[in-house]
C-alpha cells in the first residue's frame, strides 16, 4: 500500500544563501519601526519546573513574592504549555516557533542537528537584523543548525548591559538551573537535613507513595523554587537600577514541566503545564490589551513565544509564515481572541536512551494522550531519571508490592489511549477512554489529534533512523512523504480499533511490502497484546498469525525483525533472543541499534524474566562510545 522509499531532498548552499539574502516572503519585515523606539524584552527561564510548585498557580506550591510582584504589574497565563516535556526539544520549539516533529527536532538528545526550513530562523536573528542587541546567558541546547546568527553573545558573560549604546533595544535570555532535575540527585544523608518548606504538610500527588523520601523531595523542590524567585528578583532589580524596567517586557516561565517523578519527560500536565507571568512596562502599556494584575485562561504554548516577541518588537511575520505559533501579546493582538484559544498539542519521543513515541491534545479541560508504544510502562529505565532517590524508592516499592493501584500505574503497560477530564482529575489518574459515556469526546479528540499529526507530517513515524535520512530538508521531505506518513499513522492506529476489526487489518499490514507499514503494524499488535488479554490469547492461538510473525522475525529490515521478536516475547510464542542478536549485528547505524536495545531492555524486564539477556549476547558492527547511550544499554543489561 505504501511503496515509496525514503530519499532525501537537499538544498545546495548557494540556494540557501540566495533565499536568505532575498528574504523569502514568509520572513519578518524588519523595517517597520525605528529600533530606538521599541521595548526591551527579557526572558527568565527556570529549568525543569511545572506550574504546580508555585503558590501563584497552585495552592500547594511555595510563595514566590518576586514572581507575584511581576504578576501584579503584568499578566498571568494560567494555561501556558511547553509542547515537549524535556529541555532540548522544548527549547528548540521556543527558539523556532515550530512543532518539533514537523521540523525534525523532537529527539532528546539529538543524534544529528536538523536543517531549518527555508524562511525559518532562530527568531533572535530577526531581532538582531532589525537593530536589537541579543544575548543569552547561557544555555542553548537546540536541536537545529543555526543559519543566521541568533545572538550577539551567548555565554556565561552575556548581558544586556553590554549593548553598544544606551538607546539600543535588547532581547536577553537568562536560564537559572537551581530548579534542574540534577538538584534532586541527593543521597540518603540529605534526608536528615531540614527543609524550609514543611515536609510534614507538603502535598503529594496521588500517584506517589507517602514516604519520607517523597515528602523530603517535594518540600526540597519547593525550596529550590524559592531560590529561583530570589534570582528573578535580582534580574528585576538590575533592570530597575539601570532605569530600564519600565521599558522592558519581562517574561518568567519554566522551560518545561518536572521535575519530580512522572514530570520531566512525560506529557502529562506535570511535564507540560508551565508557569508563565509577563510583567508589562509602563512605557509600553499600549502594546497590551489587558489590565495589570489580570489573569487569562487562554491557551498559549511554546510555539507562540517567538511570534509574540517579534510582535512586541515590531517585527511582524507575514500571515503565510512557515512557523506554527501565533502571538499572544503585541499591537493588534486582542485579549478576547487570546482568551478564546483552548487547544494545545504535545509530543514526546526519545529521551536520552529511552524511546517512547507519545502525542497529546488538550482542548479545554479534556486531554487525550496517545501512547504509540503503550506496551512499555512509563517507568521504563532511563539512567538519568533513576539517579533520583524518589524514582528508586518508587520502583522498589512497586516490586515489593507496597503500592496501591494508582501508584502502580507508572510501572504497568499503558492503554494506547488515555482520556482525562482535568477539571475533575488534574493529576491524570482516572482514564475515561473505555467509558462509553465519553465515547463522543474520545472520538472528537482522536480525530483532531490524528488530523494534526497528518497536517504536520509528523516525522516521528519514519523512526529516528529513517528521519535521519531526510534531516537535511526535513520539512520538504515531510511534505513529499505526506501520504506515506499518513498511512503509517493509520497503521499505528490499528491499535485503537475493536479487536474484531484490528485482527484482519494487522494481518494485511504485517504482510505489506512497505517496511515501515510492517513496522507500525507490529507496534500496534504489541500494544493490543499487552493491553487486551483476549486479543493476546487469540494472536498466540492463531497459527496463521504466529507463522507470519515467525517470518517477520527473519525480515531483512533489522527494526522490523526486532519488533516482531518483541511481539513474540509478549505473546510467549518464540524466543526473541536469536533475532535480537542477528538484528543488532546487522544494524545499519548506531541510531538503529539504540532503538533495538530499547526492545531488548523491555523484554529483559518482563515479569518473571522469561528471556534473560546480558551484554555478552550481542555483537555490534561498530564500537560504541564508552560514555554513550548504547553503552548505557549494555551496562544496564549486566546489572543484577
Amino acid at each position: 500500500m505504501f511503496q515509496s522509499t525514503i530519499r532525501a531532498v537537499t538544498y545546495p548552499m548557494a540556494i540557501l544563501f540566495i533565499a536568505s539574502a532575498a528574504h523569502a516572503q514568509s520572513e519578518p519585515k524588519s523595517d517597520a519601526v525605528n529600533p530606538a523606539s521599541r521595548p526591551n524584552i527579557v526572558w527568565i527561564m527556570s529549568e525543569d519546573n511545572s506550574k504546580h510548585y508555585l503558590k501563584h498557580f497552585d495552592e500547594t506550591g511555595v510563595e514566590t513574592p518576586a514572581i507575584e510582584a511581576m504578576a501584579a504589574h503584568g499578566v498571568t497565563f494560567d494555561r501556558a504549555f511547553s509542547n515537549a516535556p524535556v529541555c532540548s526539544t522544548a527549547r528548540t520549539t521556543l527558539i523556532t516557533g515550530c512543532y518539533g516533529p514537523r521540523i525534525g527536532t523532537q529527539f532528546h538528545r539529538k543524534t544529528e542537528l536538523a536543517t531549518l526550513p527555508l524562511g525559518v530562523e532562530m527568531f533572535p536573528a530577526w531581532l538582531r537584523q532589525s537593530g536589537y542587541y541579543t544575548t543569552n546567558n547561557s544555555k542553548e541546547d537546540y536541536n537545529a543548525k543555526k543559519r543566521m546568527r541568533p545572538f550577539d553573545d551567548s555565554s556565561r558573560k552575556a548581558s544586556w548591559k553590554n549593548r553598544p549604546a544606551d538607546d539600543t533595544p535588547f532581547f536577553h535570555v537568562v536560564t537559572f538551573a537551581d530548579s534542574h532535575e540534577g538538584r534532586l540527585h541527593f543521597g540518603v544523608d540529605a534526608l536528615q537535613k531540614p527543609t524550609d518548606f514543611d515536609s510534614e504538610t507538603v502535598s503529594l500527588q496521588p500517584y506517589f507513595p507517602d514516604t519520607q523520601v517523597f515528602r523530603h523531595t517535594a518540600a526540597f523542590y519547593r525550596d529550590r523554587m524559592s531560590i529561583i524567585d530570589e534570582k528573578v528578583a535580582s534580574v528585576i532589580e538590575q533592570l530597575e537600577q539601570a532605569g530600564e524596567l519600565e521599558n522592558t517586557f519581562v517574561f518568567y516561565f519554566g522551560d518545561h514541566g518536572g521535575v519530580l517523578p512522572r514530570g520531566k519527560g512525560y506529557i502529562y500536565e506535570s511535564g507540560l503545564h508551565v508557569p508563565l507571568v509577563v510583567r508589562i512596562p509602563d512605557n509600553y502599556r499600549r502594546l497590551v490589551d489587558r489590565e495589570l494584575g489580570s489573569r487569562t485562561k487562554g491557551f498559549v504554548s511554546f510555539i507562540d513565544f517567538a511570534p509574540t516577541v517579534l510582535s512586541l518588537a515590531g517585527v511582524p511575520l507575514d500571515e503565510a509564515g512557515p512557523i506554527d505559533g501565533k502571538a499572544f501579546l503585541g499591537k493588534r493582538i486582542e485579549a478576547a481572541e487570546v482568551d478564546s484559544r483552548d487547544t494545545t498539542f504535545g509530543y514526546a519521543d526519545r529521551m536520552d536512551e529511552k524511546y517512547d513515541l507519545v502525542r497529546s491534545i488538550r482542548v479545554g479541560d479534556w486531554k487525550l494522550i496517545r501512547s504509540f508504544e503503550s506496551f512499555q510502562p512509563d517507568a521504563m529505565w532511563a539512567d538519568y531519571r533513576y539517579k533520583m532517590l524518589a524514582y528508586q524508592q518508587w520502583r522498589d516499592r512497586y516490586h515489593t508490592g507496597k503500592l496501591n493501584d494508582v501508584q502502580s500505574q507508572f510501572f504497568k503497560p499503558r492503554p494506547p489511549e488515555l482520556l482525562f477530564n482535568l477539571a475533575d482529575d488534574p493529576h491524570e489518574v482516572n482514564n475515561l477512554a473505555n467509558d462509553p459515556d465519553y465515547g463522543d469526546r474520545l472520538t472528537e479528540l482522536r480525530a483532531k489529534l490524528n488530523a494534526h499529526l497528518k497536517e504536520t507530517n509528523d516525522l516521528g513515524f519514519l523512526t529516528e533512523a529513517g528521519m535521519l535520512k531526510v534531516i537535511d530538508a526535513p520539512v520538504e521531505n515531510g511534505k513529499r512523504l505526506s501520504n506515506e506518513i499518513a498511512g503509517y499513522i493509520d497503521t499505528a492506529n490499528i491499535a485503537v480499533m475493536p479487536w474484531d476489526q484490528a485482527n484482519k487489518a494487522l494481518l494485511s499490514a504485517i504482510n505489506s511490502g512497505d517496511k515501515l507499514e510492517r513496522y507500525w503494524a507490529l507496534v500496534a499488535a504489541s500494544s493490543i497484546a499487552a493491553w487486551n488479554r483476549s486479543a493476546n490469547l487469540d494472536m498466540a492461538a492463531d497459527d496463521t498469525f504466529v507463522k507470519l510473525l515467525h517470518r517477520r522475525m527473519l525480515d531483512s529490515e533489522p527494526l522490523v525483525a526486532a519488533r516482531a521478536a518483541q511481539l513474540a516475547a509478549i505473546l510467549h510464542v518464540k524466543d526473541p533472543r536469536p533475532t535480537f542478536q542477528r538484528t543488532l549485528e546487522l544494524s545499519q547505524s548506531p541510531t538503529e541499534a539504540m532503538q533495538i536495545f530499547n526492545m531488548v531492555r523491555h523484554v529483559n524486564a518482563m515479569a518473571g524474566k522469561p528471556y534473560p539477556m546480558n551484554s555478552k549476547l550481542f555483537r555490534l558492527p561498530f564500537h560504541p562510545d564508552p560514555k554513550g547511550l548504547i553503552q548505557q544499554h549494555l551496562d544496564h543489561l549486566d546489572r543484577p
